[in-house]
């Protein structure tokens, strides 16, 4: 695999992202977007993810890369014998350390594309690939194998797109491109047992869809 290139690197494009309040901003000091707030698409996912958490027989140990704001993981933790949340900025997760405790709950500020990621049974991956370049994406599903389960969310365009176009890490999405992340397709073919479609939400004729799966790993 070739060496990760970034135009800047991500760590400083997410700092400046909330540094400027890019994704928009509310009462709090850091704001993940609409993404993480509007209640037609976080509620359904919370519903169907804390579902899915809740029917193993013991709670399992969750890994959430990109954790963000923490708006949409603090209602998960409860459903887990472990919540590792993780993002790339220092002071988002600095800040979300003394917002919310608890006891199976511990932050780590990581690069998940060159950082060794927490062992768990679950991996969260939240409309996050979206944002990054297809060798940041290859260096993450090159670790996916050490979970049993991905629960993985992308804001795809409505109808056929070629997938996997390639971006600079944080420079928009692929949308702008009517194209969208597939890890089972070109170039990343991920391998996989199983996949279930847990929910699909429609932000509006324009703006595709959010679709998250359920990925079993081998």
């Amino acid at each position: 695999m070739g060496k990760i290139k970034k135009a800047w690197p991500t760590k400083d494009v997410m700092d400046q992202i909330y540094t400027m309040k890019l994704w928009g901003e509310n009462n709090d000091d850091f704001y993940s977007g609409i993404g993480s707030h509007h209640p037609e698409i976080v509620n359904p996912y919370i519903q169907k993810v804390s579902a899915f958490l809740k029917s193993f027989k013991t709670p399992p140990i969750v890994c959430d890369l990109g954790c963000g704001d923490f708006n949409v993981g603090k209602e998960l933790v409860k459903y887990t014998g472990n919540y590792f949340a993780v993002d790339i900025v220092k002071d988002l997760i600095r800040y979300n350390q003394k917002k919310f405790i608890l006891e199976n709950l511990e932050f780590r500020c990581l690069d998940i594309s060159t950082d060794d990621l927490p062992s768990g049974d679950i991996v969260i991956l939240r409309q996050v690939l979206q944002h990054l370049s297809n060798l940041e994406i290859q260096a993450i599903v090159n670790k996916l194998h050490d979970f049993k389960y991905l629960i993985l969310t992308e804001h795809l365009p409505h109808g056929e797109f070629v997938p996997n176009k390639d971006i600079i890490a944080g420079q928009g999405t692929r949308l702008k491109m009517n194209s969208g992340v597939n890890l089972l397709a070109s170039p990343f073919n991920f391998n996989i047992k199983r996949e279930e479609k847990l929910l699909s939400v429609t932000v509006d004729d324009n703006h595709g869809t959010i679709e998250t799966l359920i990925y079993e790993i081998y």
